[in-house]
């Protein structure tokens, strides 16, 4: 790898799109000698800064973006079943992936793609903690240590903290990536930020 600072990958486990760019980003930025840091963050409280709410939820625009997302899927060629629940409370999710980021980071990015395709791949509601949990003891996570961190103060802190970090540096919505400062917002901007790695911007 070179000394290029890593590509900062910020995703909301309810966002399809983020499911999409969750599948291509490590493979993109390797491509550069990049490293991904994966940063999941709280859409919600964006939304309650910036007044938006989740597409799936607003009259006409709901309607266009679940036929988007089912046809990115088939572009895509990747898992795809539209849960039964949408959105999904990603809180459990995104507190047991900073638990478990510190010590392991790459335990913590294994359990966010379990919990991606446990949601998005297969449909599965993933908002509980033991739903969670059993998608971590597939990496050898404990299950019970991971509910009772979802209801640790300082994890619960953290996860504010990050969520709070992301709405300071810009970030409005999933996935949204930063590459040297540059923001990008968008799976569909992939190709822009590739372009933007290989020329070193424009």
């Amino acid at each position: 790898m070179t000394d290029h600072k890593p590509i900062d990958f910020y995703f909301e486990f309810s966002s399809p799109y983020g499911y999409f760019a969750s599948l291509k980003i490590d493979g993109l930025a390797a491509t550069f000698g990049r490293r991904v840091n994966w940063r999941p963050f709280m859409l919600g409280a964006v939304f309650k800064f910036t007044g938006g709410a989740p597409f799936m939820n607003i009259p006409l625009k709901g309607d266009y973006f679940r036929r988007d997302v089912e046809r990115c899927a088939k572009l895509l060629d990747v898992p795809f079943t539209y849960p039964d629940v949408t959105p999904m409370n990603s809180l459990a999710a995104c507190r047991a992936y900073y638990w478990l980021s510190d010590d392991d980071p790459g335990k913590a990015k294994e359990l966010a793609q379990s919990v991606y395709n446990a949601f998005w791949g297969l449909g599965r509601d993933m908002s509980d903690a033991d739903e969670v949990a059993r998608v971590a003891t597939a990496h050898h996570i404990d299950g019970e240590a991971l509910v009772a961190a979802t209801q640790d103060d300082a994890v619960k802190q953290r996860l504010k903290d990050e969520t709070d970090a992301a709405i300071e540096r810009g970030v409005f919505g999933s996935p949204f990536f930063f590459v040297d400062d540059e923001p990008f917002w968008g799976h569909d901007r992939m190709d822009q930020l590739e372009r933007w790695l290989g020329t070193g911007g424009w």
